[in-house]
């Protein structure tokens, strides 16, 4: 069982015209990871180990810059649990 759920969401300071495109360099790039994840409409929620998610938060920092931010404001919010979490414990009841 994973240990932790991380959601992220990334505001890189990029043209209006570009956002959407950063953001889904981020969000490809999380799916190529191979961590479970749900894009939600403000975040995206990622299931894992906590070293591995961090690692995926910092890369995301730099794949914003590498696709033209000056800078990246990040809101990470971090749920960990010795005995682990999951996406599904959370939301499977709001699933139809």
């Amino acid at each position: 069982m994973a240990s932790a759920n991380v959601s992220l969401q990334v505001l890189p300071l990029v043209e209006e015209r570009k956002l959407n495109h950063v953001v889904d360099e981020v969000i490809e790039y999380i799916k190529g990871t191979g961590v479970k994840y749900v894009v939600g409409p403000m975040e995206t929620t990622m299931e894992g180990e906590l070293d591995e998610l961090l690692e995926i938060v910092k890369k995301a920092q730099k794949i914003c810059v590498k696709n033209g931010a000056d800078r990246v404001i990040s809101v990470v919010k971090i749920d960990y649990s010795t005995d682990g979490v999951t996406i599904d414990e959370k939301i499977s009841k709001y699933i139809k």
